[in-house]
């Protein structure tokens, strides 16, 4: 984790007065301790995180990713389950066009330094 963020889990990203999705995992800017907080700016987040199943499958993969692309988070990974095995997705922003862009796709081990440094035995995630 970079210095100066932290990882949390489910808490709304304010995208609009009416647009509120609450990401699975959100790396965010590390803030003093306030246990009244229930959102982030998308100015405080660095990457957002979407488990996709059953129920959330085109929230997952098709609206929030376009909302939050539109509001500049710079980094988006979709975890998928194929055939009870996790596989990362993970996007980067274009500014130039305000979407995200496939930059791998991860099966057995996530491992990449953008936006930091990560290295995960993906199948270590199901046991």
């Amino acid at each position: 984790m970079p210095e100066g963020f932290t990882a949390v889990r489910e808490m709304d990203v304010v995208l609009g007065e009416r647009h509120r999705p609450c990401p699975d995992v959100s790396v965010v800017k590390r803030a003093p301790r306030d246990l009244d907080r229930t959102y982030y700016e998308p100015d405080d987040v660095l990457l957002v995180v979407e488990v996709v199943s059953k129920s959330s499958e085109i929230r997952d993969r098709e609206t929030k990713p376009r909302r939050y692309a539109q509001a500049g988070i710079k980094h988006f990974w979709r975890v998928e389950n194929s055939d009870g095995q996790p596989v990362v997705y993970v996007y980067e922003l274009d500014p130039a066009t305000a979407t995200y862009a496939l930059t791998g796709i991860f099966h057995d081990r996530l491992e990449t330094n953008v936006p930091f440094p990560v290295d995960v035995a993906l199948d270590a995630l199901v046991r």
